[in-house]
């Protein structure tokens, strides 16, 4: 009686690994670059997220018969309880606890964020985010894209600085 023997032999594992650590090769530099692509939209919508919160936050301010409109900026340190209220002539109503209590009720993550709000008119104009010292998003969207992220990864403040100058020009 003859018996057949089953299984590969060597030779077709060996094309079979080779295969597969070609296609390896292939994808995941691919897979890599829609890591960034996916860390940076995200930052982006961050910023967009919060800019809609503090345009929220200073429409109400304004309906409480303050002068919102003499808000020129908002920056926040990550983990802080408070914020900064940059402006002119400010009313007595409109202080760094006061806005940072509003801005927490529409943007619950916003205590994690670092970001720098530039307004005019009662109307927050442009908004620069950094998720983390490598990533950093804008809004008005576009100024940090996959391609040039890694320019605004300087100190996080230099980087909220350089982005949201870069989304005030964009937002003119």
């Amino acid at each position: 009686m003859k018996t057949t023997k089953k299984g590969f032999t060597l030779i077709e594992l060996i094309v079979v690994i080779a295969i597969i650590g070609v296609l390896a090769a292939i994808l995941v530099p691919s897979m890599l670059g829609y890591v960034k692509k996916s860390k940076v939209s995200s930052a982006n919508s961050t910023a967009s997220t919060l800019q809609k919160a503090i345009n929220t936050t200073l429409i109400e301010l304004d309906e409480e018969t303050q002068d919102a409109g003499s808000v020129t900026g908002i920056d926040h340190t990550k983990n802080a309880n408070t914020c900064t209220v940059n402006g002119t002539n400010l009313p007595t109503g409109i202080t760094g606890a006061t806005v940072w209590t509003k801005i927490k009720n529409y943007m619950e993550k916003a205590t994690k964020l670092e970001f720098k709000a530039q307004c005019e008119g009662a109307a927050c104009t442009a908004v620069a985010v950094a998720l983390d010292n490598t990533y950093t998003g804008t809004c008005p969207g576009g100024v940090v894209t996959v391609d040039n992220y890694k320019s605004y990864k300087l100190s996080v403040n230099n980087a909220l600085t350089n982005a949201l100058n870069a989304a005030a020009a964009k937002a003119s």
